[in-house]
């Protein structure tokens, strides 16, 4: 009979982030769903990682790609924070980064108990952060 550590090790990303929303069990994980759905009605193309595991999140931080990284979706007792990784180089016409806006790579946004989603607005954001991973895709070498 296999331990639990080893299906963990066999579980696909989105097995990881499933159970990582299962865990939460509250508006976090209600959140992070909600989240994860709008990623990828975004982009259906997008790819489901997760990384970053350690003893103390060890179902890691769901992250979601396109021709590079797009976004991460850490929780935190009071927050869903969904950071994205070239943030800084994304117009945000709605005004959704509300966090992390000092850097110049990073962009992210707080969601916390009760807020709001703006579900064109974020999908917008996602699409912008597409474009710029797949406008800035350099070709292999030969």
């Amino acid at each position: 009979m296999k331990n639990s550590a080893s299906k963990e090790a066999e579980a696909s990303p989105s097995q990881l982030i499933d159970a990582k929303i299962a865990a939460l069990g509250d508006w976090r994980g209600e959140t992070l769903a909600r989240i994860r759905t709008l990623i990828k009605e975004a982009d259906p193309d997008v790819v489901e990682e997760v990384k970053w595991k350690k003893p103390s999140n060890i179902l890691g931080v769901p992250v979601w790609e396109h021709t590079g990284m797009i976004c991460t979706g850490e929780t935190y007792k009071d927050k869903v924070k969904l950071t994205f990784a070239k943030g800084a180089s994304l117009e945000d016409p709605s005004g959704l980064f509300n966090s992390s806006l000092e850097g110049n790579m990073r962009r992210a946004i707080d969601f916390h108990e009760g807020g709001e989603i703006d579900d064109t607005a974020l999908k917008a954001l996602i699409r912008a952060a597409v474009a710029l991973n797949t406008s800035q895709k350099r070709p292999k070498s030969a």
